[in-house]
């Protein structure tokens, strides 16, 4: 798969899934900086994740939507749900990932949630395991949506009709 071009797409507004405030104590007191987890996505399956860091809040939200624009890549989605139950990891954080009917809505946490409005899902159930860190979960739910199978690849690389895979 090529190099996907963020400006091609018709990305959305960015969600900031978290902000972390650091401390560094020097003789002069205290020095604050900023981290921000944001998710970037157009909705029909392209998504990214970054982490930005600065001096100022902005500036690390600036600078996280830019890393996030640099790891976009697309997710498999069927009828604004995923394929297939997959479980995401990274870290101590694990995240069941399970398809769900039209009408379902987004059954997830904070940090999962925003993910999948970036992605465009509409129907799916969530269940967060292990560790409950955003960045963690963030990164266990990308992990999941992009070890998504797609049905017509794996019927095209077995050699098998379409039909035959859901069987």
């Amino acid at each position: 798969m090529g190099i996907i071009n963020p400006a091609e797409l018709d990305l959305q507004e960015e969600s900031v899934v978290k902000i972390n405030r650091t401390a560094k104590v020097t003789s002069r007191g205290k020095r604050f900086r900023f981290s921000a987890l944001v998710v970037v996505g157009d909705g029909k399956g392209y998504v990214g994740v970054g982490l930005g860091k600065a001096n100022e809040v902005i500036a690390a939200i600036q600078k996280g939507k830019e890393i996030a624009k640099r790891n976009i890549k697309k997710v498999s989605l069927i009828n604004g749900t995923i394929p297939h139950t997959i479980i995401g990891k990274h870290g101590a954080s694990r995240i069941l990932l399970k398809p769900a009917s039209p009408g379902t809505g987004i059954i997830a946490g904070a940090s999962v949630r925003a993910v999948m409005e970036q992605v465009g899902i509409n129907n799916i159930l969530t269940k967060r395991q292990g560790s409950k860190n955003a960045m963690n979960l963030v990164n266990a739910t990308i992990n999941g949506l992009f070890n998504l199978k797609d049905a017509v690849a794996i019927a095209n690389r077995r050699g098998i009709p379409l039909k035959k895979v859901f069987s």
